[in-house]
C-alpha cells in the first residue's frame, strides 16, 4: 500500500491519535531508556539487572582501592628515594616477603571477584524454563518476533518519517526516515510516545506479563546483531545459522527500550528495540487481539479515516 498524498497521511494519523486515546494500555510509564547527558545505569527491571549492578558496583571499588594504594606507593616512592633525599641508594636485588605479597595478594582479589562474578555469569546462561518462549530474529534492519507456543508473529520496525504505511518491496521509496517531523511525531503520538522517544520507539512492541519468566530464542537472517536491553541486564548475539538464548523476569510494569548493539550495516542506528511489560491481564487481552491479527497495543497498520490507499497493482 502506499500513500497517495502527504495530507492525508496526517490527517489519518490524527484520526487514528483521536480513536487510541482511550487505550489505558498504552498509558504504561517509560522506566527504561537513556537520558541525553546523564550517566549511569538504567533502572534495574530484573535481578539479573540487580547482579550486573551491584557487580560492577563491587569491581569499581576494589579498583578504587587499588589506584589509590598504587598512587600512595609512587608518591612515596617519589618523596623519599629522589637522589636529593636518597643520595645513596640501596644495592639489594630482591625483597622475598613483597615478591611473595604481591603475587599472593592479586591471586586473592581474582579469586574474590571470581566468587562473586561467576555465580551472576551462571544465573544468566542457566535457562529456565519459560512462562512465555518468543524467538527474535535479527534483519537488516528490523527485528522479527515469533511467539513460539502461542503462533503470533509480527515484525518491528522503527517509528520514523517515512510517508509509506506498508512495504511494497525494498525499492520502495522511503522517505526520510531519521528526520523528527511532523508525520513522525503524529505517528509516535498515535502509538502513546513522544518526540523525545524518536528513535527509541518501534511500531509494534515486544509485549510481556510482569513477573513471568521470559525466554528469548535469538537468531539473525543476514548479518549478526544483538538484542539487548539495558534495564534487563541482557544482551544476546544473533547469529545467522546459530539460536543463542536469554531470559529475564521482568518485575515492573512499563516500557523498556533496547538497541541493536552490533553493528550490522548502514542502518545499524536505526533498529531499535521496544518492549512492554504489562499485567496478566493485559497480557492476555493483548494475545488475543495478536492471536486476531493486530498485535499492535495501538495500531497504524489499518489504514485510518481519511487515508488514501492505492492497491500494490
Amino acid at each position: 500500500m502506499r500513500l497517495t498524498s502527504r495530507s492525508g497521511l496526517v490527517a489519518g494519523i490524527a484520526a487514528s491519535v483521536a480513536a487510541q486515546a482511550a487505550q489505558a494500555q498504552d498509558r504504561l510509564e517509560i522506566v527504561g531508556r537513556p537520558v541525553n547527558g546523564e550517566t549511569g545505569f538504567q533502572f534495574a527491571a530484573t535481578e539479573l539487572a540487580r547482579d550486573l549492578q551491584n557487580l560492577d558496583f563491587m569491581l569499581l571499588v576494589i579498583i578504587g582501592c587499588i589506584t589509590i594504594f598504587v598512587t600512595v606507593l609512587l608518591a612515596i616512592a617519589i618523596l623519599r628515594f629522589n637522589r636529593r633525599a636518597n643520595p645513596n641508594p640501596a644495592s639489594f636485588t630482591h625483597n622475598s616477603p613483597v615478591e611473595v605479597a604481591w603475587t599472593v595478594i592479586p591471586i586473592l582479589i581474582l579469586v574474590f571477584i571470581g566468587a562473586y562474578s561467576l555465580p551472576v555469569l551462571f544465573k544468566q546462561q542457566e535457562i529456565p524454563v519459560g512462562d512465555v518462549t518468543i524467538k527474535v530474529t535479527g534483519y537488516q534492519w528490523y527485528w522479527g518476533y515469533e511467539y513460539v507456543d502461542e503462533g503470533v508473529e509480527f515484525a518491528s520496525f522503527l517509528v520514523d518519517g517515512s510517508t509509506k504505511v506498508d512495504s511494497l518491496g525494498d525499492d520502495q521509496p522511503m522517505g526520510q526516515p531519521q528526520i523528527l517531523d511532523d508525520i513522525a511525531v503524529m505517528k509516535l503520538e498515535a502509538l502513546g510516545y513522544t518526540r523525545d522517544d524518536f528513535l527509541l520507539a518501534t511500531d509494534t512492541a515486544v509485549v510481556v506479563p510482569v513477573d513471568k519468566t521470559i525466554v528469548m530464542q535469538v537468531t539473525g537472517s543476514d548479518v549478526i546483531h544483538s538484542w539487548t536491553i539495558p534495564a534487563f541486564g541482557v544482551k544476546q548475539d544473533a547469529i545467522p545459522g546459530r539460536i543463542g538464548q536469554l531470559w529475564f523476569k521482568a518485575e515492573r510494569e512499563g516500557i523498556y527500550f533496547g538497541q541493536c548493539s552490533e553493528l550490522c550495516g548502514k542502518s545499524h542506528a536505526y533498529m531499535p528495540i521496544t518492549v512492554k511489560v504489562v499485567s496478566e491481564a493485559a497480557y492476555a487481552q493483548w494475545l488475543e487481539s495478536a492471536k486476531a491479527g493486530n498485535p499492535q497495543l495501538s495500531s497504524l497498520a489499518v489504514p485510518a479515516a481519511g487515508l488514501e490507499v492505492a492497491s500494490a497493482d
